[in-house]
């Protein structure tokens, strides 16, 4: 399984397929070599793309500060930036929850 993800100068990019207006919150699996992030929040005034924030902290243990959106404000396919942490650390994360 190859993760969606990218090493950038300022940190790790991370690409990832919008499911807004979903069911639940959470972590789909990986879609079109994309990271597909479901959320219950519709895609207006960017509250949809805070809600993947937030559910990708959560999800990777990071800060909500350590992920910002990088590309793709108003597509569903989107690249977030996380800074703080390590490529290594981010798959392993990654692996265990698409695994678990």
């Amino acid at each position: 399984m190859s993760l969606p993800l990218e090493s950038h100068l300022h940190g790790i990019l991370l690409h990832v397929h919008a499911q807004p207006a979903a069911k639940k919150n959470g972590i789909i699996k990986i879609h079109d070599g994309r990271l597909k992030v479901a959320v219950t929040q519709a895609p207006e005034k960017g509250k949809a793309n805070q809600a993947i924030i937030e559910v990708l902290a959560k999800s990777l243990g990071l800060k909500r500060s350590q992920i910002s959106l990088f590309n793709g404000d108003i597509s569903s396919h989107k690249q977030f930036l996380l800074t703080g942490c390590q490529l290594d650390q981010i798959h392993e994360k990654l692996t265990s929850l698409l695994m678990g």
